[in-house]
């Protein structure tokens, strides 16, 4: 007994320590992991760091190297695909490659009959059929922008309303003077009444066209056919006027055909202006800019230059100041000269409105200057009973008064 329980308590002992070691060995290999691990990541971040730094010397060089380069405006136009416009040509890679625009009116075909579509489709596949060259169609959608229109409609209503001004104090002058019968002025006050109705229409329609600017979904479709010329391998031997009369030449022409062509399908075209061109240009490359800005305004603005110099402020203050003094004298005269043309107007009506007063008040120095022969009671009594609106029994006593005084002298002579 004391035997088998000595070899099972060293056998269990045996497990034991065999678990141990085990466990043991596990935690060996963990540990190792572990530091396997921690070794792999810090060579990964010192190969980070010396990547970043090879990097950063990389940046230094490169920055000292563009310190000695002078930008000009020539870097603007690498970003473009066109050199310059001339001659209502579009000029690419360096004058080997002109194109022309024609600009195409819309038709509507869904409005038409059937025998105006077959016409149209006719038309347009006998163009497509003289075609002899490639050509490219471009659609470009475009916000409506009626500041222009809104511009000239403001200087046409203002002429209106001047002439409508004039013709309203002519009338007045005409109507103050009594000199004109009634037929004529019935007939006058009939074509002031047309040009206070003109007046009015014109201020609804610069109100109705500034209500629809306001609306941003006004578009506009404009259609072009793009016609390329390349230049020819031996055209080495012209000078570049030459190449340029060359190409305007044979794009003319072919811009020409076109037309013509498209005539027979009822869509009229045009070529493309140079200023047209700049615009076309413009709205491709500046969409946002173009619905606020067009280009002559860009153009003001200075947008082709890269910086701009500004006048002195005072200078500028100088100008404005001498505007202002010279606007307002001219307000200032033409209010005084209508004040001083009207003043004698206004002295007959105050007289007109004054006239019994100013008769009582001459009535009674009247009676002052002739006291003496009247009589001082006579001549009080007769100014108290014109202040008090009895001027004209005053008068008749005044009248009977004297005769009776001059019947006395005479009797006593």
């Amino acid at each position: 007994m004391n035997n088998m329980d000595a070899n099972t308590l060293s056998g269990l002992l045996s497990i034991i320590l065999g678990v141990f070691i085990f466990i043991l060995i596990i935690l060996v290999v963990i540990l190792v992991v572990l530091k396997f691990r921690d070794m792999s990541k810090k060579g990964e971040m010192k190969k980070n760091n010396d990547a970043i730094g090879n990097n950063n010397e990389n940046k230094k060089e490169k920055n000292k190297a563009t310190e000695y380069v002078q930008y000009n405006k020539q870097f603007i136009y690498d970003f473009m695909e066109f050199e310059k416009i001339e001659d209502n040509m579009i000029v690419e890679k360096n004058g080997r490659r002109y194109l022309m625009v024609v600009e195409c009116q819309g038709i509507n075909y869904d409005l038409m009959s059937k025998i105006e579509k077959i016409g149209v489709e006719e038309g347009f596949q006998q163009f497509l059929n003289t075609l002899r060259h490639p050509i490219q169609i471009y659609i470009q959608t475009r916000t409506v922008n009626l500041e222009g229109s809104l511009s000239k409609y403001k200087a046409k209503v203002k002429e209106i309303e001047d002439k409508y001004n004039k013709m309203l104090y002519q009338y007045n002058q005409m109507k103050a003077s009594d000199t004109y019968s009634k037929n004529e002025l019935d007939e006058y006050w009939f074509e002031l009444t047309k040009q206070k109705n003109l007046l009015e229409y014109g201020r609804d329609i610069v109100n109705n066209t500034e209500k629809m600017s306001l609306n941003k979904n006004i578009l506009n479709k404009k259609y072009f056919i793009i016609i390329p010329y390349f230049l020819e391998e031996n055209a080495e031997k012209y000078d570049r006027d030459e190449i340029r009369n060359i190409a305007f030449s044979e794009l003319y022409t072919n811009a020409q055909a076109i037309i013509r062509t498209l005539s027979s399908c009822s869509v009229m075209g045009k070529i493309l202006s140079s200023k047209e061109l700049v615009d076309l240009l413009y709205v491709a490359y500046n969409r946002d800019d173009s619905e606020i800005l067009g280009t002559d305004k860009a153009m003001m603005a200075g947008y082709e230059e890269l910086y701009s110099t500004s006048e002195d402020v005072y200078e500028k203050k100088i100008k404005e100041l001498d505007k202002i003094i010279n606007d307002r004298a001219i307000d200032l005269a033409n209010e005084t000269i209508q004040k001083v043309k009207s003043r004698p107007q206004q002295i007959a009506e105050e007289k007109e409105e004054n006239l019994d007063e100013l008769i009582r008040k001459m009535a009674a120095l009247v009676i002052q200057e002739n006291q003496s022969y009247v009589g001082t009671e006579i001549a009080e009594e007769a100014i108290k009973e014109i202040e008090n609106g009895e001027g004209g029994n005053a008068n008749e006593k005044v009248q009977k008064k004297t005769r009776r005084t001059t019947n006395h002298r005479t009797v006593n002579k």
